[in-house]
C-alpha cells in the first residue's frame, strides 16, 4: 500500500466473526475499529462471573476438522488451552428400568469407513438389524454431492426413512449426534446441512470428528486473548458500544461509508463489515444492499437451554457423556474449569446442553428443576444421595439460525450489493451449520472479499481438508 493512503474498516461486533474480519483486515494494513454492543468480546461463547464462580453461558465444542476455529485460536495464542481427544471417544448412556447400559462412538486408526465399523458392530443402543440400517444409510450419505442445491429441499428426517432408517436409529445415532451440531431434529433440518455435518465430520477423514473443549473458561479464550491479540494488531476495540445507523456518503474523497453510534458519534470507513447476529444485520443494512433483502425476515432461529448443576460431592466420573430414551441430552463436567473447587471443595458442576428446545426455553426455573434434578438422579445413581448446592439456567433464545429446509437460499454471501459492505456471521453463506467454525470461516470469507475489490490478496490457510492425527 506504499503511496496510497491507509484504508480504514469498521467491524460491527465482536463474537468470532467480527474478531477474524478485525484480524485478517488490520493484517492487511487497513485501520480498523472493532465496535461491540456489549460488554466483552466472543459473541454467544462467552463467560460471566456468579458470585466466585466462572460460568460459561454454555457448552461449546468443536471437531477436529474445524480447522478455521482451530486456527483463530493458535493465532490468539490460546491453542495449548483448548484439548482435543486423540481418538472419538463419545460415551452414550442409557437407563431401562433399574438397568444401566453405557455404549461408546469411538474410532479406530482404520481408514474410512472401517474407523467406525468396530465401534456400531458393539454398540448397545442398536439390534444388530438396526446397525446395518445406519450402516445402510452412511454409505448412502457418503455418495451425496453437496454442491446439489436440491438437497436443501428435503428434510433430512424425511431422507433418511426413504433409506432405511427407523425410529431407533434416528434417536440413537442421528438425532443424538445432528440435534447437538445442528439444533434441530432429523424432521426439522435440511438434507444439505446435514449431510455436510456427517460427510465431513465422519464420513472423511478418520480423525475428522475428534471433539475438541476448551480447557479454560470460554471469556479466557474469545475475550482475553483476543484483546490481547487485537491490541497487538493495533485494532480499537470499543465495548459498550451500539450502532444503529449505516449509511453511504456520496464523496469523491473520502471513505464512502458512515457509522453512527448510539451517542450520536460519527464514523467514517473505506469498510464496513456488519459482523452480528442475522437480526442486528437485517435492521442495519441500507434497503438495496442484497437481493431480496425481505427474506431475511423468513429467517427463524433456534434456542439452546444450559442447565448448571452443583452437586456437593463427585456424581460423574467421565469428562462428558450423551444420554439415550432422556430428556437430558449432553453432559458436561466443568469443574475444573469454573473456580468451584478452591470455593467449595469436593463439589461437581455439571452442565447439561440441550438444543432443539423451544418448548422448554421459557419454562421457569423451578419447572426446569423439577424435570432435570430426577432425570440426573436416574442416570448418575450417585446423584441421588448427593446435595445439590446450586441450580441455575442459562437460555440462549436466538443460538442459531433455524437449520430448515429451504434455509440455503436465505443465507447471504459476505458481498453485498454496495461496495465496500460486507456481511460476517455464522448464519450468512458459509455452507456449515451455525457453529464456531462457520462464524470464523465467515469472518475470512468477509476480510477476502474487501480484499479482493482492492486487488488486494492475504492468502490464508484454513486447513481445509488436513489435520494430525
Amino acid at each position: 500500500m506504499s503511496g496510497q493512503a491507509q484504508r480504514s474498516a469498521v467491524v460491527v461486533g465482536g463474537g468470532l466473526a467480527g474478531l477474524t474480519a478485525a484480524l485478517r483486515l488490520a493484517e492487511a494494513g487497513h485501520r480498523v475499529t472493532l465496535l461491540e454492543a456489549r460488554p466483552r468480546l466472543g459473541g454467544l461463547a462467552f463467560s460471566f462471573r456468579r458470585g466466585e464462580l466462572t460460568v460459561d453461558n454454555g457448552q461449546h465444542v468443536f471437531l477436529r476438522c474445524c480447522t478455521a476455529y482451530r486456527g483463530l485460536i493458535e493465532r490468539l495464542g490460546a491453542g495449548g488451552q483448548v484439548e482435543v481427544q486423540p481418538r472419538l471417544d463419545v460415551p452414550v448412556l442409557a437407563v431401562r428400568g433399574d438397568r444401566h447400559r453405557l455404549g461408546r462412538l469411538r474410532r479406530a486408526g482404520l481408514p474410512v469407513p472401517l474407523h467406525l465399523a468396530a465401534s456400531l458392530a458393539t454398540y448397545p443402543h442398536l439390534r444388530p438389524l438396526d446397525r446395518l440400517r445406519v450402516v445402510r444409510g452412511a454409505l448412502a450419505l457418503q455418495r451425496l454431492d453437496l454442491a446439489d442445491p436440491a438437497l436443501d429441499q428435503v428434510s433430512f428426517g424425511s431422507w433418511l426413512r426413504s433409506h432405511g432408517q427407523n425410529d431407533r436409529t434416528i434417536a440413537a445415532l442421528w438425532d443424538l449426534v445432528g440435534v447437538a451440531t445442528l439444533n434441530a431434529k432429523a424432521a426439522e433440518v435440511s438434507l444439505a446441512l446435514a449431510a455436510m455435518v456427517f460427510k465431513t465430520g465422519l464420513l472423511t477423514d478418520p480423525g475428522a470428528s475428534d471433539i475438541g473443549i476448551a480447557a479454560v473458561p470460554l471469556g479466557a479464550l474469545h475475550h482475553d486473548a483476543a484483546l490481547a491479540e487485537l491490541t497487538r494488531a493495533e485494532v480499537t476495540v470499543r465495548l459498550r458500544t451500539k450502532v444503529v445507523e449505516l449509511k453511504s456518503v456520496s464523496t469523491t474523497t473520502g471513505p464512502p461509508h458512515a457509522v453512527r453510534l448510539e451517542n450520536g458519534e460519527l464514523l467514517n470507513a473505506d469498510v464496513v463489515v456488519l459482523a452480528g447476529a442475522q437480526d442486528a444485520a437485517a435492521a442495519l443494512l441500507p434497503p438495496e444492499a442484497i437481493a431480496d433483502q425481505h427474506r431475511l425476515g423468513e429467517f427463524g432461529t433456534a434456542p439452546i437451554l444450559n442447565v448448571h448443576v452443583i452437586y456437593d460431592r463427585k456424581v460423574l466420573r467421565r469428562p462428558f457423556f450423551a444420554a439415550l430414551d432422556s430428556p437430558v441430552q449432553w453432559v458436561f463436567d466443568r469443574t475444573p474449569h469454573s473456580g468451584v473447587a478452591a470455593t467449595r471443595p469436593g463439589a461437581q458442576y455439571l452442565a447439561l446442553s440441550q438444543s432443539a428446545v423451544r418448548e422448554e426455553i421459557d419454562l421457569p426455573v423451578a419447572e426446569l428443576r423439577a424435570r432435570y434434578l430426577p432425570e440426573l438422579e436416574r442416570l448418575l445413581p450417585a446423584a441421588r444421595t448427593a446435595e445439590v448446592l446450586d441450580f441455575f439456567v442459562t437460555r440462549e433464545r436466538t443460538a442459531t439460525f433455524d437449520p430448515a429446509p429451504g434455509t440455503a437460499v436465505l443465507r447471504p454471501t459476505a458481498a453485498t450489493r454496495i461496495p465496500g459492505l460486507l456481511l460476517a456471521g455464522s448464519w450468512t453463506a458459509t455452507g456449515w451449520p451455525a457453529t464456531m467454525e462457520s462464524a470464523v470461516r465467515s469472518g475470512h470469507a468477509a476480510a477476502d472479499a474487501a480484499l479482493r475489490a482492492v486487488g488486494q490478496r492475504v492468502p490464508v490457510d484454513r486447513g481445509d481438508g488436513r489435520w494430525p492425527r
